[in-house]
């Protein structure tokens, strides 16, 4: 089976290795990416990114820091144990977070966290730069089966193999699978819709840009919790902030199980509205930079005062979503990730949903795989589809539910008057009494297992065939 991976971004690392960790017999697997990615890009951990005039790719977005939940870690540990460690071993372990006002009052504790898994001990959040969970997953690809060409569009093909074509003019190729994992602007989506002109589907911006950057931890680490991943709320914009890495000399710091003491590093962005998506090309990051110190010049957090201080600005993240898509599969184009169902940053779950994605499918893909007789396009695409309409039903309803709570949570991000900020911090306040109420729709997220979930989907495949 010849198999195109559109994206050497998170999702697209992933999947290679999903599918050569869990696909029965031999197959061609090769990604492609329009930014080199086998370049040393001289990452600098004292900065949290690499170097500002080295390649990179909005797929690899740099300097910018997420959030990895307990049941993306636990996609990851059945990946690969070592990788795992690898990644912990990069950021910072995170029980809970902190919702704070502006003043620096803590109105909600919320927990990071889901159960072990028989003797296992709890598994917490691993907060770290995407950088770093990106170059973990990079290192483990050979170079030799990512090339570095910028696709142009894609065709499926109901009876034959699917076509991808390249930008520079170079020699289609042909796939039994593609894979797009090309983001948010997904070229590979196109070949779902082929009868539009343009896309049926645009990705919707939500209003809300975010800016970010990492600060020496020395000078905050009196003020800010250990382990705790913090979210200070306004009326006219939104700050967080997280160490990013643990001690060095930390004795469990690969171990997703414990609190490590902090390394160097914290982790800070701040999100606000804007009517207008901002153009990156065009943006006066200096004025950026003094609005970013107008919005909370008045703001009592002492740590978003420490920030404001030597902050830097280099880059703007406008928040986009996607809208629903009718189908993420026709005839063996298949969409993961943000070119599926792009995630606002307020769910905490962009990557760890990404990589749900491609577990279920290639384990899904796996099965069916191993069902049909003969590995001829015609059979490999029977596999492929009966794959992704069982990836779609599984997935669906999960994302649109995180979706759902993520915009309600986004609104707390907008400008709004002093009784509706007033209103939100009393509201908050209350809510903290009840901390499992608060913690139930979190647990659900955290504690779901996606490999259980298609083992459970696939056995009872097999009873009703009994």
């Amino acid at each position: 089976m010849k198999i195109v991976i559109i994206g050497a971004g998170i999702s697209g690392c992933t999947a290679y290795l999903q599918l050569k960790k869990h696909l029965p017999g031999s197959h061609t697997i090769t990604i492609y990416e329009s930014h080199d990615t086998s370049r040393d890009r001289k990452f600098d951990a004292s900065k949290g990114s690499q170097e500002e005039d080295a390649t990179h790719s909005s797929t690899l977005i740099v300097g910018g820091g997420l959030g990895i939940g307990p049941n993306g870690l636990r996609v990851l540990k059945r990946l690969d144990e070592d990788l795992l460690r690898d990644i912990v071993r990069g950021g910072y372990v995170v029980p809970h977070g902190n919702l704070k006002s502006k003043h620096g009052r803590l109105l909600i504790r919320m927990d990071s966290v889901a159960p072990g898994a028989g003797d296992e001990p709890p598994m917490y959040m691993v907060g770290c730069s995407r950088e770093w969970l990106w170059r973990c997953l990079r290192a483990r690809i050979p170079d030799g089966d990512i090339v570095t060409k910028r696709v142009e569009r894609v065709t499926a093909s109901p009876d034959g193999r699917n076509t991808v074509y390249f930008k520079d003019g170079s020699p289609a190729i042909e796939a039994d699978l593609v894979i797009g994992a090309d983001g948010i602007k997904s070229v590979a989506k196109r070949a779902l819709f082929p009868e539009a002109e343009e896309d049926p589907f645009p990705p919707h911006y939500e209003g809300v840009c975010g800016i970010g950057g990492f600060l020496r931890s020395n000078e905050v680490k009196d003020l800010v919790e250990k382990g705790s991943m913090n979210f200070i709320f306004g009326g006219n914009g939104f700050f967080g902030y997280f160490f990013s890495t643990s001690s060095s000399t930390a004795p469990h710091r690969d171990s997703p199980h414990h609190v490590s003491e902090p390394g160097d590093l914290l982790a800070w962005w701040s999100t606000y509205s804007v009517d207008d998506c901002p153009d990156p090309k065009t943006l006066d990051m200096d004025d950026v930079l003094q609005q970013l110190h107008r919005r909370h010049e008045h703001w009592g957090d002492p740590v978003v005062q420490k920030v404001l201080k030597s902050a830097r600005v280099k880059s703007m993240y406008p928040t986009w979503t996607s809208p629903q898509l009718p189908t993420w599969e026709r005839d063996g184009v298949v969409l993961v990730g943000d070119a599926a169902h792009a995630l606002p940053s307020t769910s905490g779950q962009g990557s760890s949903q990404a990589l749900e994605d491609v577990e279920s499918f290639t384990k899904f893909l796996s099965y069916f795989l191993g069902k049909v007789e003969g590995n001829g396009a015609k059979e490999c695409k029977e596999a492929v589809k009966s794959a992704a309409k069982q990836y779609m039903d599984l997935r669906r309803p999960r994302i649109q539910a995180i979706l759902d709570e993520a915009r309600k949570k986004q609104n707390q991000k907008r400008d709004m008057g002093v009784i509706q900020e007033y209103l939100m911090y009393s509201i908050m306040w209350i809510m903290g009494f009840f901390p499992s109420v608060i913690n139930k729709s979190a647990q659900q997220v955290f504690s779901y297992n996606v490999a259980e979930h298609v083992d459970q989907v696939l056995a009872e495949m097999d009873a009703s065939r009994h």
